[in-house]
């Protein structure tokens, strides 16, 4: 989503004076972030020209939706299946691009929801038939990616804050405000439930962070460099780390990237 920058990821540390009680803690005493290690245990082919923006499995099928950046006129704003064993792209649903950039997607309640980046609103869709059947309005600036944990649909904006939203209403129920040893983690975007947890990759890095819902604490994170390193060997225009998917039937978890000849298969707790 959006266009690709050279970016240095600055970690704020805290500073204190010792003698104040009331100021924060020093960088020393505040524990650093757990990281999660996992195995890449399988990689499938995927199709380089998708814009990625949202990955997720539905009924056994791999969905993917993409965006459609102006300076890649080849690129299109469509949600459909991804063929692990074929490594080809089915489009089920294509969305005017003069007009809408195609954000994440989530099924609940045979519905599928798709956001856009800045029109403010978003589609509704039947998950049988994918015929449009309504849309919705959200007061986010921007939208970026949608999961859910089985009864709200969670979006993220760009920012640390997650809004839940009435899967009939599609109004705010609430923000969580996501944090990192107590500083606003920003820049939140593919979002993916995974057994309890809410798994967010920050954009513009390789860092997957694993957020308590209860708090919006960070409780881990993953470093995927490693991944994007591979994926711009074979592929020099492949862009940013972008698309969490957890099977829940299989217990695996897969990650690709904008433009990334790959789908990556990991294996790590959680």
């Amino acid at each position: 989503m959006r266009q690709l920058l050279i970016f240095t990821i600055i970690l704020l540390n805290g500073c204190s004076d010792n003698s104040t009680k009331s100021e924060p803690e020093t960088s020393e005493s505040i524990p650093a972030t757990p990281l999660i290690n996992y195995v890449m245990t399988n990689y499938f082919a995927h199709d380089s020209s998708l814009f990625t923006e949202g990955l997720l499995f539905h009924n056994g099928h791999l969905f993917e939706s993409t965006g459609s950046p102006e300076e890649l006129p080849q690129t299109k704003s469509v949600i459909g299946i991804s063929d692990l064993t074929t490594g080809k792209f089915e489009p089920k649903i294509e969305i005017d691009k003069s007009k809408y950039f195609g954000e994440g997607i989530v099924f609940l309640n045979n519905k599928l929801y798709q956001l856009t980046y800045k029109n403010q609103m978003g589609f509704i869709y039947d998950a049988k038939t994918f015929k449009e059947i309504g849309q919705f309005k959200y007061s986010n600036a921007e939208g970026w990616s949608l999961t859910t944990d089985g009864m709200n649909l969670i979006m993220s904006d760009g920012t640390n804050s997650l809004t839940y939203l009435d899967p009939v209403k599609l109004t705010p129920i609430k923000r969580l405000q996501v944090t990192e040893n107590g500083y606003p983690i920003d820049k939140l975007n593919e979002l993916e439930f995974i057994k309890g947890f809410i798994y967010a990759n920050i954009w513009m890095s390789d860092i997957i962070v694993k957020v308590d819902p209860s708090s919006g604490k960070v409780l881990g994170k993953i470093d995927l460099s490693s991944l994007t390193n591979e994926a711009k060997r074979i592929n020099p225009n492949a862009e940013v780390l972008n698309g969490i998917a957890y099977d829940s039937i299989t217990d695996k978890v897969y990650f690709t990237g904008k433009l990334w000849a790959n789908i990556y298969q990991i294996q790590f707790s959680h």
